[in-house]
């Protein structure tokens, strides 16, 4: 490191913001406010309401950069080798005890009934792990290993009752691509053993296809690493139930991977996607993107044409289903929107696109590579669904649609119908699983028990140890009052979450990109004061604090530093920019940002952090500014004694490919002079940081918590119980001996220290 000198109310909110939680916030016009839910009189929302970059694309570029070294792509297996480094260390202290939330659910990518026992459903969450019902879709326990990767891609079953899981999701949004998988696994009695059996380098797997004649023949789609080219892509067929794999349809370059693959009598269909994300590229398409079918079991394939788009770079996702001779397909353009929705009534051969319909178009936003998925009624191929921001249903084939976002979550991902129970199908979408007993058609009735929900942050108060809340990925700001279960009060992708630890009903809440509120009652009511501070840019999660002396004061920050005095009713600029200035990327404008911020104990010292590796700090109160640090990994953290503001910390992002870059830094004096503290930590990115009593460290990484009594440097894992989750943040309570952690997939968790 280097040293250089230098310079509103719960029903407003309601109305504006909480059902419109996702993707469904992120597609408004850029100039207006969030829409309201259907049949409310909603008034206009805030008129600042700053969004450069709207989608799921938003939390997976966020998360991106974060991850990863400037100019350099994710390394293959990082997530997974740094895993197997965690493992390696002692564990201390006692068990983390889940808390919650198990009513508001996550984003499930795929389900599976089981074909031996009637009302069983498992459904694998993206982040979470997977999940098995034994009542219909009404509550889920895990049925997969804590200890190995929750990211999910794909789960099916055999007409035996033999379960396959593959791993690493492969939509390229919401945050959990990030976590690539580590292959397909199998399971012969429901989910209690597993074993490995194979594809370990196919990074994501989007479909898995069990032949129904024979339960030792699997076709699997493997959609390939999105930012490594080869490995395991491509469709697959194992003939022996998995013990070995041959390619039979590999794509047109290293970077075009299958989404689907679907068995109908003699004949195979699959979907290649072309994708892949470098440093400074994101491309969702591309000569290799297609639908193609084989009539000799894969040895030969063709490239259907016929009417559908012919092959070219602007061929994005296309989602498939089939029903003997009639096929369907929706086919989005590389740059994510709507292209076209086809429908073949002779296998395939020939294709017709059907009438333009502007609630179709509209339901694929700007970000159709999102979804991908059409689903066919098994008793009436008329009858289709197709995923979208709301779920989209047609009765004639396509001749008409009508639209459906407000009897569930938006953003769907996944269907089964129940053979067993005529008109009952299951949906997985970034809200969790729900039932409908009409055949899709309405009557959606959600899972009232999935504890698998991703967190960005989270709240504790050590005036009252039962108030928990926190910023969770397309299901808002959640708290743990205000209702008999956790409950949204705050819509978007939940970011910062504060609770004034002088006064529980003093709350802070924010949505993506720093539009933040605030409330004197616990959030029933909501004041929004993102636009009395100042900016040009705001991070996707935007740091607010409070002061430890005075929680009255807090501090913002945007590319500069903004204080308030008054509890957040105003606020002034109190430092220059302290980033290296915007990206390069003219699509996403909001970094060259400030991460984290640190007041210290003695009113007039404040660090700070920035994403471009900048460290700061003022003995003034902003007065004068003096860089620590510059051309660092992203900081995560910046952490000071609360009794002495000359200690301390910074944290870093960021896979290293090689590098021994640190992801810990001490100092005692102020930031002059800096300790690597990482040790024997593992390679991977370090996301929170706290002090507790007598100095010893807690640290919330990729790879779960650890603990170092000796002030860093030699690390031991904390507590036993939590799966192998991301910890994207950590909260220290000294008087009630407690730490809480908010996952990114398993909700919070919770753990006595001593």
């Amino acid at each position: 490191m280097t040293m250089e000198e230098g310079f509103m109310g719960r029903g407003l909110l309601s109305l504006v913001l909480t059902a419109v939680t996702g993707a469904a916030l992120l597609a408004a016009p850029a100039a207006a406010a969030p829409a309201p839910p259907v049949g409310a009189a909603a008034p206009p929302g805030p008129s600042d309401v700053y969004r450069p970059v709207r989608g799921p694309a938003a939390p997976a570029e966020y998360r991106y950069l974060q991850k990863t070294l400037p100019g350099e792509s994710l390394p293959r297996h990082a997530h997974d080798l740094a895993a197997a480094q965690a493992r390696e260390l002692p564990t201390v202290g006692g068990r983390w005890n889940a808390v919650g939330p198990t009513n508001i659910g996550g984003r499930i990518v795929s389900l599976a009934l089981d074909p031996k026992r009637a009302d069983t459903l498992y459904a694998a969450a993206a982040s979470g792990g997977l999940w098995r019902s034994t009542d219909a879709g009404a509550t889920f326990h895990s049925v997969w290993p804590g200890s190995w990767t929750q990211a999910m891609g794909a789960v099916a079953t055999a007409p035996d009752g033999t379960l396959y899981v593959g791993t690493g999701e492969p939509n390229p949004g919401g945050g959990s691509i990030t976590y690539e998988g580590t292959g397909l696994y199998r399971s012969r009695d429901g989910g209690r053993t597993w074993k490995p059996i194979g594809l370990r380098d196919s990074g994501a797997i989007s479909a898995i296809t069990v032949d129904p004649a024979d339960p030792r023949r699997i076709y699997v789609a493997a959609a390939g690493s999105l930012y490594n080219g080869g490995g395991d892509r491509g469709v697959y067929r194992s003939e022996d139930g998995g013990a070995t794999w041959e390619r039979i349809l590999a794509g047109a370059n290293e970077f075009t991977g299958a989404t689907e693959i679907v068995v109908d009598g003699d004949r195979l269909y699959a979907v290649l996607w072309d994708h892949r994300r470098t440093p400074e590229l994101r491309t969702y398409g591309g000569v290799g993107s297609g639908v193609f079918r084989s009539t000799d079991d894969g040895a030969t394939w063709q490239r259907l044409g016929g009417g559908l788009p012919p092959a070219g770079p602007d061929v994005g996702r296309i989602g498939l289903a089939v029903a003997g001779e009639k096929l369907y397909a929706i086919v989005n353009k590389a740059s994510g929107p709507f292209e076209g929705f086809y429908a073949s009534a002779d296998g395939g051969g020939t294709w017709s696109r059907t009438p333009a319909d502007d609630t179709l178009t509209n339901s694929q936003s700007s970000f159709g590579w999102w979804f991908g998925k059409v689903w066919i009624d098994p008793r009436d191929s008329e009858h289709v669904h197709v995923a979208g921001v709301p779920l989209m249903t047609t009765k004639d084939g396509g001749g008409t649609w009508t639209a459906d976002d407000t009897s569930m979550h938006v953003d769907q991902h996944a269907m089964v119908w129940d053979p067993r129970r005529p008109g009952r199908v299951y949906l997985g979408n970034d809200g969790g699983v729900y039932r409908s007993d009409a055949n899709g058609d309405g009557g959606w009735v959600k899972s009232r028990h999935q504890p698998y929900t991703q967190l960005y942050s989270a709240a504790i108060s050590p005036q009252d140890v039962t108030r928990i809340s926190g910023g969770a990925q397309d299901n808002g700001s959640l708290r743990s009052w205000g209702g008999e279960r956790f409950n949204e009060y705050l819509g978007g992708d939940g970011e910062e979450n504060l609770i004034n630890p002088a006064d529980v009903n003093n709350v802070f809440a924010c949505y993506q990109y720093g539009n933040c509120f605030s409330s004197t009652d616990g959030g029933d009511t909501l004041t929004y004061f993102a636009d009395r501070t100042t900016y040009q840019r705001r991070n996707w999660f935007t740091p607010v604090v409070f002061d430890p002396r005075d929680p009255k004061v807090l501090y913002y920050g945007a590319e500069v530093l903004n204080r308030s005095t008054d509890g957040g009713a105003t606020w002034q600029p109190i430092s220059p920019d302290l980033s290296g200035g915007p990206g390069p990327d003219p699509i996403y404008t909001n970094y060259g940002t400030i991460t984290s911020i640190a007041p210290a104990g003695d009113g007039r010292t404040v660090y700070v952090g920035t994403d471009d590796g900048r460290v700061w700090v003022t003995r003034d109160l902003g007065a004068t500014w003096t860089k620590l640090a510059d051309g660092l990994p992203w900081v995560t953290r910046v952490v000071v004694d609360p009794k002495d503001p000359q200690r301390v910390w910074t944290t870093h992002s960021g896979y290293r490919s090689g590098s021994a870059l640190p992801h810990v830094y001490g100092s005692t004096d102020g930031g002059r002079h800096w300790r690597n503290l990482s040790g024997n930590l593992p390679a991977a990115p370090v996301n929170d940081l706290v002090v507790a009593r007598g100095g010893i460290l807690y640290i919330g990484t990729d790879q779960g918590v650890f603990t170092s009594v000796t002030g860093g440097g030699h690390w031991l894992r904390l507590g036993r119980g939590m799966p192998q989750v991301p910890v994207d943040d950590i909260e220290y309570d000294a008087g009630h001996h407690r730490l809480v952690a908010a996952t990114f997939g398993r909700g919070f968790y919770e753990l006595t220290t001593y």
